[in-house]
């Protein structure tokens, strides 16, 4: 059921996507008639990347090949000048814990303070993803763990081919 005809912008890192993102990008498309994956050019965060903003594009648009409603985008600056160009006022965020809540309210308020009509959306994912985020994938891939059940086969893949 499509609740409204608008679309919105999902902005992050995506290194590497996991389970949790492709989530909140596929319960995003019953709200809204699009998705820009907005894949950060720079970051806000000092992280040490596996894969660079191209890799992460390009891996996006694989791993939803087909999926109508989702287009995967670059962006750098600030995410309320995307929201302009693109002409949404909607952002989602995921929220996997009461720890991000804090860190994502502060960000939706100076978009809101940047952009009056700005809205932002908190989407928690599902409970077996609450835990999983790109920086505990590229720690336990790095040291030799096993992530597959954290990210798509096409996604380990791609991170066995750059290890």
């Amino acid at each position: 059921m499509n609740v409204t005809s608008k679309s919105v912008i999902y902005p992050g890192s995506f290194d590497p996507i996991t389970k949790g993102h492709e989530d909140v990008i596929k319960r995003s498309l019953a709200l809204f008639d699009k998705v820009f994956v907005a894949v950060a050019i720079t970051s806000s965060h000092n992280k040490k990347s596996l894969f660079s903003p191209d890799e992460r594009v390009a891996l996006i648009r694989e791993l939803f090949d087909g999926q109508v409603g989702v287009e995967v985008i670059l962006f750098d600056g600030l995410l309320v000048d995307l929201a302009k160009e693109l002409k949404t006022t909607v952002i989602i965020r995921g929220l996997r814990a009461v720890s991000d809540f804090e860190y994502e309210f502060q960000m939706a308020q100076m978009n809101r303070q940047l952009l009056d009509d700005i809205e932002t959306v908190f989407l928690a994912p599902d409970q077996q993803f609450s835990f999983l985020s790109s920086t505990l994938v590229r720690e336990v891939t790095t040291l030799g763990g096993d992530v597959s059940g954290f990210v798509s086969p096409l996604v380990l893949e791609r991170i066995s081919e750059k290890l």
